[in-house]
């Protein structure tokens, strides 16, 4: 695609004079801010910060433009976008000094890492620091947009469509996950603008170290990116540009991007002074977009008196509310643990586990009818990943004949990017969707983890709740046939290290469609483990995977365990019982290796790895005193050894014997040969063994 170089159109402007004030007044506060920065750098350089000097023109002739029906994602020098959509000094000064009543986070973030939900303003939803990694959300939001639109779904805003704004620094454009937002973004001819703001620097890498060529050039690779190159300091050229090409997305509904030269005029950072490396100060000074509109303002007739008039006003503005803001109230200790997630509805066991008069269910038909009746329910849900379409409907078949009941908008296929499937959650999440998502095996979910810790898991901590992500990624997890070493991993351990999601593994057909469930009506994000040698129960000892099929209106809620076996009171009384704590083909291998102990062992399913049923798992250890922990995992550094580590520290003088972990060999990968995986792995001889001198400790 071309790309179009406009010149200076100062002439020619039909821009009204009150914009052009409006502007000048905004460029002059962004100015008083960053002046009054540097000037109380010992108490405002507590916390980092950067601000917009040199990007005003840009950034303020795109938040003039906003309407509040669109989304933004800004990034963490575009305090004169904030400005511009109607923020005052004062709130963003609170974030600045990390203040309680930060309108973006509580204190809990850096300055100009913005999340909004005001009705007159855009929305902009939470985003982490932004080199890069924001593309995938905000591209996900312009989908949810999309899928709105295709089903039938969006309000009438008579004409002025919403769409999707992702800011960004030039150099964060040669993270790859940048790539996978373009590639979408023109797939599926989403309504977004990438507005790339260029000033040549990382930190102190210059542009010529770090990038064969400018963004302009890098988007012509993408096929539909209609590109905009333009001087950003200028604040007329800046303003008719952005309008020509959101009218055209808004309209059009087709990606576009706007590639704005612009001078760094301050610090990278508070913390990364620019006199400590940059040797083009004098020359950057030059291309300063405030006096540049100043002389277009006097050039139009604006007495030089008002624009001295202005100037002050805004210096006085600034001075005032950082006054104000550093005597307002700091976060008080018990806001720490606010909006780790969002309240769910669901908290305890509703609906008929196992309806009469129907037949048992492989587990992979459960997770299917599951997903059916949610969206036959709900349009608003939808299901993408790889190879999920009608074509296959998935690798296992779980999501087979789903897109020939919905349709190809509702449930469809995305390319091999793990991190766009993750992170476009956000966004779907962002517009009122409910997305369903797979990582076609759990050895693929590498890719997305950056999305998954970054913005999914830390949304609504740090959003201080305003947006939680709503959504659910399925995983088919586990050993089985033979898989080998790049389709049989654990994950759970990683997984459980993210904090701000939730964790699901059953075992059982029922529970897989229960939590399914609750899952779906639980406002957080939820990753669905499924262990893919239970989808068919055709390993020996697994056939009570497959269950009667709950009815629709049965859920599971997260930490609750399952009573899977319980010892025969005798046996508990004698001293001769222990319990085994495990999850997903763990409680096959337990319940085999069982059989072998008359009425002695007790079985805890956990179901949900977080939140963990610990009231469960401390009473049974309790009451026995032994206790076995299961996983199919290695177990150094595991998630099994920290349930351990709980137990012994919460039931230490209820024990009678060390607490045992049972796992897989301390080793790198599963080895494709089956007499190799097979001796890598527990099974139920394993199990019988250890329970076996337990039980004689």
């Amino acid at each position: 695609m071309a790309t179009t170089i406009l010149e200076d159109q100062s002439v020619k402007t039909k821009i009204p004079l009150e914009v052009l004030k409006q502007a000048y007044s905004l460029m002059c506060t962004a100015k008083s801010l960053a002046d009054l920065y540097e000037a109380n750098k010992e108490v405002t350089a507590k916390y980092v910060h950067a601000t917009s000097r040199g990007h005003e023109a840009i950034q303020i002739a795109l938040g003039l433009q906003l309407l509040p029906q669109d989304y933004l994602s800004a990034y963490y020098r575009d305090d004169s976008i904030l400005l511009s959509i109607g923020m005052e000094p004062y709130e963003l000064m609170l974030q600045l000094l990390a203040k309680r009543d930060d309108p973006f986070s509580g204190g809990r973030t850096y300055y100009s890492h913005p999340s909004l939900r005001r009705d007159n303003m855009p929305k902009i939803p939470h985003q982490s620091s932004a080199t890069g990694m924001q593309a995938i959300p905000t591209t996900g939001i312009a989908m949810g947009l999309q899928y709105l639109e295709l089903n039938g779904l969006a309000a009438d805003f008579k004409g002025l469509n919403p769409l999707a704004v992702c800011s960004l620094g030039d150099a964060s454009c040669t993270e790859g996950e940048v790539a996978e937002a373009f590639q979408m973004a023109v797939l599926k001819k989403l309504p977004i603008l990438y507005l790339v703001q260029d000033n040549e620097w990382d930190i102190s890498a210059h542009a010529r170290e770090i990038r064969a060529q400018d963004i302009t050039e890098y988007a012509k690779g993408f096929n539909g990116l209609e590109t905009r190159t333009i001087n950003g300091t200028d604040f007329i050229q800046s303003y008719n540009t952005v309008k020509e090409v959101l009218d055209i997305i808004r309209r059009e509904r087709r990606p576009m991007l706007i590639h704005a030269k612009v001078p760094l005029l301050n610090h990278h950072t508070s913390g990364v002074r620019k006199e400590w490396y940059r040797d083009d100060l004098e020359e950057a000074a030059k291309k300063d977009p405030l006096p540049r509109l100043r002389n277009q303002l006097i050039i139009a007739g604006v007495d030089a008196a008002e624009l001295k008039q202005i100037e002050e006003n805004a210096k006085n503005l600034v001075e005032a509310d950082y006054q104000k803001a550093l005597a307002a109230e700091d976060p008080r200790p018990e806001d720490l643990l606010l909006h780790e997630f969002a309240p769910t509805p669901i908290t305890e066991e509703k609906g008929n586990r196992a309806p009469s008069g129907k037949q048992a269910t492989v587990m992979v038909d459960s997770a299917l009818f599951a997903i059916r009746e949610l969206m036959e329910k709900h349009p608003e849900c939808l299901l993408y990943g790889q190879d999920v379409g009608r074509r296959l409907g998935g690798v296992f078949r779980e999501a087979a004949t789903l897109a020939q009941q919905f349709s190809d908008n509702r449930v469809f296929n995305t390319p091999i990017q793990e991190a766009f499937i993750i992170g476009s959650t956000v966004g779907m999440s962002a517009v009122g969707l409910k997305p369903i998502v797979e990582v076609q095996f759990a050895d693929y979910i590498w890719p997305g983890l950056n999305q998954l810790f970054t913005e999914v898991s830390r949304s609504c901590y740090l959003s201080n709740g305003k947006w939680p992500v709503s959504c659910i990624i399925r995983v088919p997890i586990g050993a089985y046939g033979s898989g080998g070493p790049y389709h049989s991993s654990s994950v759970e351990s990683v997984l459980a290290n993210i904090r701000g999601i939730k964790i699901a593994y059953p075992s059982t057909g029922a529970d897989l469609k229960g939590l399914m469930k609750a899952a779906y009506y639980d406002p957080n994000p939820v990753v669905m483990l499924e262990h893919k040698g239970l989808y068919w129960s055709k390993i020996k000892g697994t056939e009570e995977a497959k269950t009667i099929e709950p009815d629709e209106d049965y859920v599971v809620p997260f930490g609750k365990a399952r009573l899977v076996t319980e010892a025969r009171a005798e046996q508990v009384q004698s001293g001769k019982s222990l319990t085994v704590i495990t999850y997903g083909m763990g409680v096959y291998w337990a319940k085999s290796a069982a059989k072998q102990f008359d009425g002695q062992i007790e079985i805890i399913d956990l179901r949900t790895i977080f939140p963990m049923d610990e009231e469960m798992v401390f009473a049974s250890v309790k009451k026995h005193g032994k206790c076995i922990v299961l996983t199919e995992e290695p177990v150094f550094n595991g998630f099994a050894q920290s349930i351990a580590s709980r137990i012994t520290q919460n039931c230490f003088e209820q024990l009678d014997a060390p607490v045992q972990v049972i796992g897989a060999e301390n080793l790198p990968a599963i080895p494709l040969n089956s007499t190799l995986e097979r001796t890598m792995l527990p099974n139920a001889d394993k199990v019988q063994d250890a329970i076996q001198k337990l039980l004689a400790y």
